[in-house]
């Protein structure tokens, strides 16, 4: 009897590893047995398809084909994009210091970067770039044009630049250098004692500077705080929780990671001391906020450190590593969820259950589970931060949407700009008269710039459906009578949303003056988002109301 009760376990055991063993066996040899059929698949193709094939696109298809079926952000980056890549995770490259993009086919300089070689050359938003050291480009794809601006720092480029108002070309000389883009493009005082810190990206230094900004603003009279993540798409792990150590408390559990392999399970705490934990502090998100935002986003809900204002964030609570492959390639790969403070993960559970712009579309109740703040405000997982004070999405008018699209309102405040004697100083209170916008529906006389209202679109599909459902003979008349009492009339348009174009137009004038900062500053008092955030900060009383439990 005691044998058999020795004997049982071990045999079990033994069945057991035995399984084990059988089980990881038969997992290699199918890894194996599919390599070697998608080698051989991949050798015949190659000799013997009716056409000629390159290797180097099939193969690049096929991963990242198979890739696609894991998440959207596993992805392959190979030796011709390692470049791009590292830009996007460091912040640093080496180039001009200037954003050039198309504009009516002719590559623009669109945004110099203040104190880069670009902007001490003297080089302008609107001027043209014709040649390349002597190379041609205006029919060259922007993606060639990039690679001709970058290069190796201290290696010279010659740029051959036509300016509006000027008849001749010029060519301008300089030198690449690195150039390193400050996660911080702004940050000063937006009201008496209110001060405001915009952080675009998480590369090297994030932490740091938003540190520096926040003791900055402080010194200034700041005794309350905007901190904007809109469209803010994240980085780096590290710098989102340096960025949440400004304002917590050393020792906090700031994020945690829960993967396949014990390496990426971990927690990870404030590990410096704080700028300031009692602040009032808003911060700003969207739907473009993702990841790394959303972790700082997600400590300071969690902690009720501060109020969240905006729209649901963009639902990405995945963590990707890195992993070098052969030929100078690399497999950018998800390794672990993460979770923020209250036990959180933001990851939207239906991949596929997406909006237009990629964030996450309607998660059913039933799906989300709730969780606790600090203070017993109740919160959900799911898909996304949901803000505590929600303010309606903005959209643009058609003709808006219109103008931007075909550059009308670029070129002609390029014009507008080169004819006016004087610079505009005070970017915030600088406003377009009625005169000079009168100028400007004068100037749109003979550009093209048509569209379709979102009415009109709608009684197109009405068409169609009444047509497939041969109802359309018997409501023709009426279609038509409603299509003509809606259909868009553009100098109406103009005065209709004449508000919304001002701005834009505003913007767009403060942006040759003070570029980057320009833009940020000239829509303070014209931004919803940010207003809400001066209400709520002004408001101590419905500030604290907010962060308490329910």
């Amino acid at each position: 009897m005691t044998m058999r009760k020795i004997f049982l376990p071990v045999a079990l055991l033994g069945f057991v590893a035995l399984s084990a063993f059988t089980v990881n066996n038969d997992r290699y040899f199918q890894i194996v047995k599919n390599l070697d059929i998608f080698a051989t698949l991949f050798k015949e193709v190659n000799a013997y398809y009716v056409d000629e094939v390159n290797p180097n696109i099939l193969m690049q298809t096929g991963i990242e084909a198979m890739l696609n079926k894991l998440d959207p952000y596993t992805t392959y980056i190979g030796e011709d994009d390692i470049e791009d890549y590292l830009t996007v995770t460091t912040g640093e490259y080496g180039g001009i210091g200037a954003l050039v993009d198309k504009k009516n086919g002719i590559s623009t300089v669109v945004m110099p970067y203040e104190g880069f070689a670009a902007d001490r050359a003297g080089l302008r938003i609107g001027d043209q770039v014709l040649e390349i050291n002597g190379t041609e480009i205006t029919n060259l794809p922007s993606d060639q044009i990039q690679k001709l601006l970058k290069g190796q720092s201290d290696s010279e480029i010659t740029m051959k630049i036509k300016r509006y108002g000027q008849s001749e070309t010029f060519e301008v000389k300089l030198k690449r250098e690195k150039i390193t883009i400050d996660n911080v493009p702004f940050s000063g005082m937006i009201k008496e004692e209110i001060g405001y810190i915009r952080l675009t990206d998480f590369t090297t230094k994030a932490g740091a500077e938003v540190a520096t900004a926040l003791k900055d603003l402080k010194a200034e009279g700041a005794t309350r705080v905007i901190l904007d993540l809109r469209g803010n798409p994240g980085g780096l792990l590290e710098e989102a929780i340096n960025v949440s150590n400004v304002f917590v408390q050393k020792g906090s559990e700031v994020v945690s990671t829960r993967g396949k392999l014990s390496a990426w399970t971990k927690t990870y705490h404030a590990l410096n001391n704080p700028v300031d934990i009692e602040i009032p502090l808003a911060v700003l998100v969207d739907n473009g906020s993702a990841s790394a935002s959303e972790i700082v986003a997600g400590v300071m809900q969690d902690y009720d450190r501060g109020v969240l204002i905006g729209r649901r964030t963009f639902g990405k609570g995945l963590v990707q590593q890195t992993r070098p492959l052969a030929y100078n390639s690399q497999l950018k790969v998800t390794t672990a969820k993460y979770y923020t403070p209250s036990g959180r993960c933001i990851q939207a559970i239906d991949y596929s259950n997406r909006n237009p712009d990629g964030s996450v579309g309607k998660i059913p109740d039933s799906l989300k589970v709730a969780f606790k703040t600090f203070n017993g405000r109740t919160v959900y997982d799911g898909g996304g931060l949901d803000p505590d004070m929600e303010i309606k999405k903005p959209t643009l008018s058609p003709i808006a949407y219109s103008l931007i699209t075909n550059d009308h309102l670029f070129n002609y405040v390029t014009e507008y700009v080169y004819n006016r004697a004087d610079s505009v100083e005070d970017v915030k209170s600088f406003r377009l008269t009625e005169k000079e916008y009168g100028e400007f529906i004068v100037w749109l006389k003979d550009k093209d710039y048509d569209y379709t209202t979102k009415v009109e679109k709608s009684i197109n599909r009405l068409v169609e459906t009444a047509k497939e459902e041969q109802y359309y003979g018997d409501i023709k008349a009426q279609i038509e009578n409603l299509r003509k009492a809606t259909l868009h009339n553009k100098e109406q348009d103009l005065k209709h949303f004449k508000s919304e174009i001002k701005m834009l137009l505003e913007q767009e004038i403060a942006s040759r003056y003070h570029l980057r900062r320009g833009i940020i500053e000239s829509s303070f008092e014209k931004d919803k988002d940010i207003l809400a955030a001066i209400d709520m900060l002004q408001d101590r009383a419905a500030y604290n109301k907010t962060l308490k439990s329910q």
